[in-house]
């Protein structure tokens, strides 16, 4: 299979003649309220307005709005104003009733913008693409499309691609600037695009599903508007996710139901970045994604009623902390692993070497020998700093600007030694300031038991760097890898009994949450 048919097979070819733009009432499968409903909100948003607007607006074809607008100019809620004899020319205004009836409609939702598809097409037509997705060939050609700007790390991409055959989640460890996530922002270009609906239509109620930031349109369009190809997403959520984030919640100014990064991600790949940094437990955000992984489905609810969604996503973790942050449970949805060390320094110096093209910097071989040095051990001749990725993307950007504000034409030594002064992880390498331990941070639970003594020699024996005794309780330091749950299991499996769990955060002296209770 070459590239052209692996991004658009049969199964496509028979979906895109499916969605032809729908001509009549009954083919676009919503109700007459609704569209009329959409239409009123239309001509009291932009007044005086032309049919063919119309359809730019709503991607509803001109003889559905033919019907459309008659009906409502008998119910005297609009009416002509102008055009010639083409109806896409002629224009319509709100009457007084027609103006009142659309205050009333815009209140109860504000929806303006593309017609919305019935659910159970959308449904239908996910399964569709869905249903038999792995595993798959992919082809040579597609692989080297997608790995053409990666540098070595030839077992990362062979696990990638055969995360992508079987549909099967990737845990990926390993220290800062290793290119972890950059690694895995490739796995969804190995899978096949799809389409999807930009808007739902369930019981009245608008549901976005396309989001610009995360699906990219495929050149090639269905001719219902409605619809979109996109390549397979890549959603990208990092320490900033919280366990709220995974829902979806009602947008009252756009009157639609964003839908959360687990629907977004459905045909693709859901990342979840640094794991165990996020606000939230990462064991409670993991625990969240257990049922949309194992049945590819998740339910919103919309108006109290409980709406099903494909979620048939690859999930991808990454973190730079101990890989003990992921139990045997959690692990089982991610069995492939990749695990990045630090760079080699001959692919940090190409890398360094490919971002300067990128950027269109002139250079000579001596600066990229010279940044080699920067990582080659002492013992031959080098400064012996921790090799990095980052780094390299960086110092090109750095050496941009510093070889601009010296006024040269070229990237010289003088310039990258000035931008290797300005780099600030170098710097701190260079003063051998480790920074891991600068942001290494203390967690302090709270334990509160019946059984003190015994929990205090339990404690010192799995890790505490501090323990101490309070009334009715055990404070206890660990490094902030050990979560609550881990912590609570761990004095279970060794006969203690703890009623309590808290989190108590150094930094900012105060507690942070009660992530566990347990008994009484």
């Amino acid at each position: 299979m070459n590239c052209e048919a692996y991004y658009h097979d049969e199964n496509m070819v028979e979906i895109f003649e499916e969605l032809k733009q729908p001509k009549t009432l009954e083919e676009l499968g919503l109700s007459y309220f609704f569209v009329r409903d959409l239409i009123l909100k239309i001509m009291l948003t932009y007044g005086t307005v032309k049919t063919q607007r119309m359809t730019d607006i709503t991607g509803i074809h001109l003889d559905i709005l033919e019907e459309i607008l008659g009906q409502m100019e008998k119910d005297g809620f609009c009416a002509q104003v102008g055009g010639s004899f083409l109806f896409s020319s002629v224009e319509y205004t709100l009457t007084r009733r027609g103006v009142e009836k659309a205050r009333l409609v815009m209140e109860e939702n504000p929806y303006i913008g593309i017609a919305p598809v019935p659910y159970e097409r959308y449904f239908e037509l996910m399964d569709k693409q869905l249903s038999n997705r792995f595993p798959i060939r992919i082809p040579d050609e597609v692989i080297e499309k997608t790995f053409r700007d990666v540098v070595g790390l030839s077992y990362a991409k062979e696990c990638l691609v055969e995360s992508c055959t079987i549909g099967k989640g990737l845990f990926v460890y390993g220290a800062p600037g290793t290119g972890k996530t950059f690694i895995i922002s490739k796995a969804s270009d190995l899978l096949p695009p799809l389409v999807i609906p930009r808007f739902i239509e369930f019981s009245g109620r608008v549901i976005q599903i396309y989001d610009p930031d995360f699906h990219r349109p495929c050149p090639e369009e269905p001719e219902d508007p409605r619809w979109i190809k996109i390549h397979a997403p890549f959603v990208f959520t990092g320490s900033e996710l919280s366990l709220n984030e995974l829902e979806t919640t009602y947008n009252m100014n756009k009157g639609v139901y964003e839908t959360s990064p687990i629907i977004k991600a459905n045909g693709g790949v859901l990342l979840i970045d640094d794991l165990g940094r996020q606000r939230d437990d990462h064991e409670v955000i993991l625990n969240r994604l257990i049922v949309p992984l194992e049945n590819s489905k998740d339910v919103i609810y919309i108006r109290g009623v409980p709406v099903i969604f494909h979620t048939h996503f690859i999930p991808a973790f990454s973190t730079n902390l101990d890989v003990s942050i992921m139990d045997e449970a959690h692990l089982r949805r991610a069995p492939l692993h990749i695990f990045l060390r630090n760079p080699p320094v001959e692919n940090v110096a190409e890398v360094f070497r490919r971002n300067l093209d990128e950027i269109g910097e002139e250079y000579d071989d001596e600066v990229v020998e010279r940044i080699k040095m920067v990582y080659t051990p002492v013992a031959d001749g080098g400064e012996g700093l921790q090799p990095s990725y980052a780094h390299a993307r960086d110092l090109a950007q750095i050496a941009q600007a510093v070889r601009i504000n010296m006024g040269r034409e070229s990237v010289d030594l003088e310039v990258i030694e000035r931008a290797l002064d300005k780099h600030v992880l170098i710097a701190l390498q260079r003063m051998d300031i480790d920074i891991s331990q600068v942001h290494h941070s203390i967690r302090t639970f709270r334990i509160i038991t019946d059984d003190p003594d015994n929990a205090e020699r339990v404690l010192r024996l799995y890790g505490a760097l501090t323990v101490a005794r309070e009334d009715g309780a055990v404070l206890a330091d660990f490094e902030d890898s050990i979560s609550p749950s881990q912590l609570l299991e761990h004095l279970q499996n060794q006969g203690v009994g703890a009623r309590k769990i808290e989190v108590i955060s150094e930094t900012k002296r105060e507690i942070k949450k009660a992530i566990l209770e347990h008994g009484d």
